[in-house]
């Protein structure tokens, strides 16, 4: 009989713990980023050490929260910042836009994300809003944010 009940709850707290894991802690497409905050714009060319997988022409948007995270320094929880990486063309001493490599999003969730300084992260491959890029639950992305805990894990700043 407490074998019969020890199992019954390890059942139990095993379901409970893969809903958990597997439940609303993911980071979801941000759609409308574009009519978000316009927080800058650059460049990554070959021979930066990030070339490879960010090479390319970077827009960077936040939400309302993002926006006064960056006025603030510290950013609320809800936070979201979109990293909307394109290929680049140069053609007559100019630069397009070429096909989008990647949408990289962080949102601000100190409950959901303990394990990454309380930023979810996330990647979606070209134009795709389903095909994610992230496998480890964003602790590589984290690794390198780490270099920016004094402004919250984020390398951008504002751009006036």
């Amino acid at each position: 009989m407490k074998k019969n009940l020890l199992v019954m709850v390890l059942v139990i707290l095993l379901s409970v713990a893969t809903q958990a894991c597997a439940g609303g802690s993911k980071v979801k497409y941000p759609e409308n980023y574009r009519s978000w905050t316009h927080v800058k714009s650059m460049i990554i060319e070959p021979g930066h050490p990030l070339e490879n997988p960010f090479q390319g022409l970077h827009h960077v948007y936040g939400n309302d929260k993002a926006v006064k995270g960056f006025e603030g320094g510290e950013f609320p929880s809800g936070s979201i910042l979109v990293f909307d990486l394109l290929n680049y063309e140069e053609n007559n001493k100019t630069i397009q836009e070429g096909k989008r490599k990647l949408v990289g999003v962080m949102i601000k969730d100190e409950k959901a994300f303990k394990a990454t300084g309380g930023w979810g992260f996330e990647g979606f491959a070209g134009d795709s809003k389903i095909k994610r890029l992230v496998n480890d639950g964003g602790k590589s992305c984290y690794a390198c944010h780490t270099a920016q805990e004094k402004s919250d894990f984020v390398f951008s700043k504002f751009r006036k």
